[in-house]
């Protein structure tokens, strides 16, 4: 198996996706920001001074998906037909679990636009908090699943 982001000489270019069908792709990514007590509270009380830490960091996951090609080097601008960053308050870390789903109907996937909406999600929380706490953690990034295309589907 071969890094396809790599031609014979070694040098970077972008993968000719041309030749692949168009179908319908999917892909689900999961991350967490673990915090303080303290932390955790104002935001599930809804105290934080910057406003909705979770409603911001929703639209910041799904900004953040959009925005995936102008911020990783090799990736393919895609027509994105779906996204969805869902936060969940976790009392057991405690934190915030991130989950954000891609949807396209392309010749590539979008794994690394839902990894990006859960990163985006996880940054927000993080800038939105870092006054009270700066020693938040983030963590857990990775596909959960993933479909659509010539290698078919995957599932963690």
């Amino acid at each position: 198996m071969s890094l396809t982001h790599f031609d014979q000489k070694g040098d970077a270019h972008m993968v000719d996706v041309s030749d692949k069908d168009v179908t319908a792709r999917i892909a689900v990514a999961e991350g967490h920001i673990r915090m303080a007590q303290e932390t955790y509270d104002i935001i599930a009380e809804g105290r934080a001074k910057k406003g909705d830490v979770l409603s911001v960091a929703r639209l910041a996951g799904i900004m953040g998906a959009k925005k995936t090609a102008e911020l990783i080097p090799l990736c393919h601008p895609l027509p994105i037909t779906k996204v969805t960053v869902e936060l969940t308050l976790d009392p057991d870390l405690p934190g915030v679990r991130v989950e954000g789903t891609v949807k396209t109907t392309g010749q590539t996937g979008v794994e690394m636009e839902a990894l990006t909406a859960v990163s985006t999600a996880c940054l927000t929380v993080y800038d939105m908090a870092k006054a009270v706490d700066k020693a938040m953690e983030i963590g857990g990034i990775r596909v959960l699943l993933k479909d659509g295309g010539k290698s078919g589907r995957y599932e963690a």
